[in-house]
């Protein structure tokens, strides 16, 4: 998928056509969001939203924390106010609220707009509704678009820059909100914006900035699948998302490889994308010389994480016969032997699952 390709398209929330807004917003419109000053300030942040929902503008919102990042905290608590059916949620503290709509002003300034978004991307866990307020705040996901297929040019050949892997990477932590929010998780799908990441996922550089960024977008495929939505799954399983999330698994760093493993596991645990995987001989093939190969990469360097979600794959994929004849002659030998014996020997959790493995094979 080229770029005009993914950046094209109505965005539901805004309104706009993607491909024409992304590249040509109009001066006056940036100058008039980026002056907000004082009681004007509170005005315009509040028409943001009012533009956004459609009739009623939001007076407040919710101060708290959502567990959509790895060090998300617990919530710290709301108050009541009136918001737009399409904005949802409750509302933060007034303070909180004001700080928010003012950086997301300053995402319409290009000058502004890098330091906005690592902030935003900051007070990630502080706030339970900030998912809903980026979708439906006007423009703003089409800003996240553009960050994202900007640095398309760049990734191959590779001339991608910590500092740009690093802004791109704030962006992707906000849509990561988005994706999480049960609110605006669906929506978000229904709009194919997880298909504007599978370059990310596509580039084989092993430095930190391309690594950063695979685990970043792997994190927003992560938070929508980790409900066991079956219209999710089928989404990954038609965009044929599934051969990017192998070769991560096999090429991937060690956090990589742990997160997709982990969707590869919620997918298979669909009965959609299970006989998705099963029916076909030669993928299924594939799929556990790939899990063989995770195992044989970790006996010098072994992660229980990464082996709990290896085996569960197995025990998934023992369920079909084929699969399951195969992996009696050809499991490698390292989660018979006494190679992981260590990790067997901490973690209660680990041996009950290689001894599910096991007698499931025998």
């Amino acid at each position: 998928m080229n770029a005009a390709t993914a950046s094209s398209g109505l965005h539901p929330a805004s309104g706009i056509v993607t491909q024409g807004y992304m590249y040509a917003q109009h001066p006056q419109q940036q100058n008039a969001l980026a002056q907000s000053k004082g009681s004007d300030a509170k005005y315009q942040n509040q028409a943001l939203y009012a533009r956004a929902g459609g009739s009623a503008a939001v007076s407040g919102a919710a101060s708290g924390s959502y567990g959509a990042a790895p060090s998300a905290g617990n919530v710290a608590g709301t108050t009541g106010v009136h918001v737009s059916s399409n904005a949802g949620g409750q509302a933060m503290a007034d303070g909180d609220s004001e700080a928010l709509y003012q950086l997301m002003v300053e995402l319409f300034s290009a000058t502004n707009r890098e330091q906005a978004l690592a902030e935003l991307s900051r007070r990630r866990d502080q706030n339970p509704d900030l998912g809903v307020a980026l979708w439906n705040a006007y423009g703003v996901m089409t800003i996240l678009y553009q960050e994202i297929i900007a640095i398309y040019p760049l990734l191959n050949p590779p001339a991608l820059t910590m500092s740009v892997s690093n802004r791109v990477c704030n962006s992707l932590a906000l849509l990561q909100l988005v994706a999480t929010h049960e609110q605006t998780r669906m929506q978000l799908l229904k709009a194919n914006v997880p298909q504007l990441l599978y370059p990310f996922l596509s580039t084989t550089s092993k430095v930190k900035q391309y690594d950063n960024l695979r685990l970043t977008s792997l994190g927003v495929i992560g938070a929508l699948v980790k409900y066991d939505n079956r219209e999710v799954i089928s989404f990954f399983v038609v965009t044929e998302f599934l051969p990017l999330c192998l070769k991560i698994m096999d090429i991937g760093s060690e956090l990589c490889k742990v997160v997709a493993t982990f969707i590869f596991q919620k997918i298979i645990i669909d009965d959609g994308g299970f006989q998705y995987v099963t029916s076909n001989p030669k993928r299924l093939h594939t799929v556990l010389v790939i899990l063989n190969n995770v195992v044989n990469q970790m006996v010098t360097m072994p992660s229980g994480r990464l082996l709990k979600s290896v085996t569960k794959c197995l025990i998934r994929l023992a369920d079909n016969q084929e699969a399951k004849e195969k992996m009696q002659e050809g499991l490698s030998e390292h989660l018979r032997d006494s190679t992981f014996a260590h990790v067997l020997a901490e973690d209660v959790s680990y041996r009950r699952l290689i001894y599910q493995l096991l007698v499931k094979l025998t």
